[in-house]
């Protein structure tokens, strides 16, 4: 089934601007990949980027041997354009919350947070989340959650800013503080809805029946809800996944949620397999699951604790999740695949051919001028070709087709079609090998047909659709290696990257 004709350019224009105007809160960056669908679209036309307006650091003790391998959290902007950032202060762990003007980068207020990281060969990612109330959730110790209302707010005492709440019971926690701080974690960024619903993954270390919920039921790893009155309720992994072996949440991976919010996605690993979920996002009663499989040697596809990959839905309810090829890895490239399925999860579409710690962002159609094909929507991703796993080195930026395809040169495999690519600027040492991409999300400004992308050359380009060029670098530092890292655009059109452990706002 193919998607319907897009909509004349001018048509997206009109739409985002009255989107824009008519709700404020939209255009907030909510978390990573700015919504619950994890499309990374802004209604907000970007700024012409040509400075560096301010920085600041997102991690005080930085674990560096020429590679940064932490994975950092979202820079969020609200309404009102306060930046919130999610900051490292340890070597291992340790977290804040510090809000920020978004005009000069000149902090408005700061929160810690007891939150403990799970054991990870990575330092994995601390997910704040906002919703359109407008309230702040944060993750905190032993599973619970705080949330600050009024973010854009001067505050003063932490006791005075923030609230704590337990999705298990409050009167549980108290009861046996000492073993939920130690046994239970959240281990994924939050998601939240429209309507202020909170969605995340947690684990529970150890098997304990003294460990249970407000109504007795023994807690083990899952999938948490709670609602906008701060009530809690929750599904176990082998549960969702159907799958007794399943060990939990894939760490780092954000759930999503689908177009009418009533269909809640989450990936679920387990010791030998994966499963990307379906449940209902009010009960979290479970609706489908599907083992995710490498559709090239038909084995149990690699969900690695090093990715930050997190489903992506489309416009029309279609769900992506990027992978890992098994076995690993010279025969793909080390590039993983991008899954591709119904809303239903019971049909299997084409894949794309690069999934690797990627989060697909959505690309209207109507963005590409000389585009010809039928589908409404196009997906961006990075599309490394990784020389150190058998690869040319020539890693680029893609557009992808959902509902066309192509053969994949590398595998032979039938993959989405490449409706346009564009090859990194940099020379990466000897060879034709090209300095690669560093985002697990970029974002989209449809208005302007742009992408913005960052590498590890040091630069953060604006990738004109229109004319497939790379436009308007501006250099945030020399050069540095590290994890994939979200972009954001915020609600004045300011661009916000990181790079070697600082997030940067870019405009002019």
């Amino acid at each position: 089934m193919t998607r319907a004709r897009h909509l004349p350019l001018a048509l997206w224009m009109t739409f985002a601007t009255a989107l824009f105007c008519a709700a404020p809160a939209f255009a907030q960056w909510n978390g990573f990949a700015h919504d619950a669908q994890h499309s990374a679209n802004s209604p907000v036309a970007l700024q012409t980027l040509s400075q560096i307006i301010w920085t600041t650091p997102v991690d005080l003790k930085p674990q560096s041997s020429g590679y940064i391998t932490t994975h950092y959290g979202s820079p969020m902007v609200t309404a009102a354009n306060t930046v919130i950032v999610p900051v490292k202060t340890g070597a291992t762990g340790g977290f804040r919350v510090d809000a920020r003007d978004a005009t000069d980068g000149s902090l408005i207020w700061t929160l810690p947070t007891d939150y403990v990281l799970p054991t990870s060969a990575q330092i994995s990612i601390f997910g704040p989340v906002l919703t359109s109330q407008p309230r702040l959730y944060f993750p905190g110790i032993g599973g619970s959650v705080y949330f600050r209302d009024s973010p854009d707010a001067v505050c003063s005492g932490t006791g005075n800013c923030r609230s704590q709440l337990f999705f298990f019971g409050e009167k549980n926690y108290q009861k046996h503080r000492k073993k939920f701080n130690s046994w239970v974690i959240i281990n994924t960024p939050l998601t939240a809805d429209s309507t202020g619903n909170l969605y995340f993954g947690f684990l529970v270390l150890r098997k304990s029946g003294a460990l249970r919920d407000a109504h007795h039921q023994k807690l083990t790893s899952g999938i948490a809800r709670i609602d906008a009155g701060g009530q809690g309720t929750w599904i176990a992994a082998t549960v969702a996944a159907g799958d007794q072996t399943a060990t939990g949440v894939a760490l780092n991976s954000a759930p999503a949620l689908s177009p009418d919010l009533a269909t809640l996605y989450v990936t679920v690993t387990g010791f030998s397999a994966g499963y990307l979920v379906a449940l209902n996002s009010r009960t979290l009663a479970p609706i489908a699951s599907v083992r995710l499989k490498d559709p090239d040697s038909g084995n149990d596809a690699s969900v690695p604790s090093s990715s930050s990959a997190s489903p992506t839905v489309g416009p029309d309810g279609d769900v992506y999740f990027g992978t890992l090829e098994n076995p690993c890895c010279s025969e793909n490239h080390n590039r993983g695949w991008l899954l591709h399925f119904n809303a239903t999860l019971s049909q299997l579409k084409t894949p794309g051919a690069f999934g690797w710690d990627t989060t697909a962002s959505v690309v209207p159609s109507s963005a590409i001028p000389a585009y010809s094909g039928t589908s409404s929507y196009l997906l961006a991703t990075k599309y490394n070709n990784y020389s150190d796993a058998g690869g040319d080195g020539l890693n680029k930026v893609a557009v992808l087709d959902p509902d066309a395809t192509e053969t994949d040169p590398v595998t032979g495999l039938t993959v989405m079609n490449e409706v346009q690519t564009v090859l990194g600027p940099t020379p990466d040492g000897v060879g034709p090998g090209v300095k690669e991409w560093c985002i697990n999300s970029a974002a989209v400004d449809p208005v302007s047909g742009s992408i913005m992308v960052n590498s590890e050359d040091g630069n953060l380009y604006r990738w004109n659709l229109s004319a497939n060029v790379l436009s308007t670098p501006v250099m945030l530092t020399t050069g540095f290696d590290q994890a994939y890292t979200p972009t954001v655009i915020g609600v004045d059109g300011t661009v916000y990257a990181i790079q070697n452990a600082t997030l940067f706002a870019v405009g002019n």
